[in-house]
């Protein structure tokens, strides 16, 4: 079974197919500007690969769909009910779907929800504290993202390693324009830095991290704003962006404005180091140790001061960096030193081989 991964932005496209079980990779490719999905979808239905089936790396669709299904009017209702929750995010996947049913119909198409590898968390580090009709009438609950992501990691730095995710309490730091920390104890994720919304946990490009909520209705009432007004700045103009003054905050861009002087980038480095930080502190109390820290997506992947940076912040866990292979090792690699008591590693993530497996599994027992 061929099975098309697309992996969406606002105005772009890129995707995979997998021939599914054998997870060969048959073709791949991405659209830039894209005005319409639709003109992208049917350059993909032109190509030589034949697709059997989509499936999305879904974001949010609530307490009763964290998993992968088939998608129906219930997941496209779910999706849309929690559209406020994840509206950058669910807004892309709804009209996506809809173009795909218009240019494949008859195709299947499954979401794969990101939040299916954090399900079963304890239930401690699920919930809030707030009213209880908010946690069981209304699905307010922390569930966590990323986790295609993370469920990789949990697969993939045990091969690296030469051991069994059996025998890891793994700290992966997806770190990106969207980042997350996750606690994973030998192969389950057991806490998160994202909770209710992709919104909260680290400083994301432009959207925020954790924020007092008093500090939004604060400022609610004493602008008037309304909740699409606040949705939007704190979606768009926020996070990395907000304390940079850098556009789209990316961090490459960030990092060139702190080495030209200024000290907001400066400023919005120190947080999102100072926030990681901390996650994977958190990370080694909620397994009670740490014995190894993964670093993935852009950031993670790509930027050796920033892994230096966090690392030496956790030195009192007995973390110790391979100073050659942080800076000039290439490809999937330990980068801690041999003194390290906690191993790092440094790799690429591969959210479409997790999305892929899950539909083929959903798929086959169909």
């Amino acid at each position: 079974m061929n099975i098309l991964v697309p992996n969406l932005g606002s105005t772009s496209l890129k995707y995979q197919i997998l021939a599914m079980p054998e997870e060969r990779v048959l073709a791949r490719g991405r659209f830039e500007r894209v005005a319409d999905y639709r003109a992208a979808i049917r350059e993909i239905r032109a190509g030589d690969t034949t697709v059997d089936a989509v499936a999305f790396k879904a974001v949010h669709g609530g307490p009763r769909y964290q998993g992968t299904y088939v998608i129906d009017e219930g997941v496209e209702q779910a999706m849309a009910q929690f559209l406020l929750a994840a509206p950058l995010h669910n807004a892309i996947y709804l009209e996506a779907i809809r173009a795909f049913r218009d240019v494949m119909p008859g195709v299947p198409l499954v979401a794969a929800f990101e939040t299916e590898f954090h399900r079963n968390k304890p239930e401690y580090a699920r919930v809030y504290g707030v009213p209880q009709d908010w946690r069981t009438g209304h699905g307010v609950e922390k569930y966590g993202f990323h986790g295609a992501s993370h469920e990789y990691v949990s697969l993939r730095v045990p091969e690296i390693l030469g051991c069994t995710p059996a025998d890891l309490r793994l700290a992966s730091c997806h770190l990106g324009g969207s980042s997350s920390v996750c606690a994973i104890d030998r192969g389950v994720s057991v806490d998160t830095t994202m909770g209710f919304s992709p919104q909260s946990g680290l400083e994301n490009a432009t959207r925020h991290g954790d924020l007092d909520v008093f500090a939004v209705l604060y400022m609610m009432d004493r602008n008037g704003w309304s909740t699409e007004q606040v949705r939007a700045q704190l979606s768009r103009v926020s996070g990395l962006a907000g304390l940079s003054g850098v556009a789209g905050g990316d961090v490459r861009d960030i990092m060139e404005a702190a080495r030209a002087g200024s000290a907001a980038a400066h400023l919005a480095l120190d947080v999102f180091i100072f926030e990681v930080k901390k996650a994977v502190a958190g990370c080694a109390a909620a397994m009670n140790g740490l014995d190894a820290i993964a670093f993935t997506g852009g950031i993670g992947e790509n930027s050796p001061p920033l892994r230096r940076a966090i690392c030496e912040g956790l030195a009192f866990l007995g973390v110790k960096l391979d100073e050659a292979a942080n800076e000039d090792g290439t490809g999937d690699r330990v980068i801690s030193s041999a003194q390290s008591r906690v191993q790092v590693v440094a790799l690429a993530t591969n959210e479409e081989l997790i999305v892929a497996r899950r539909a083929w599994r959903v798929l086959a027992r169909q």
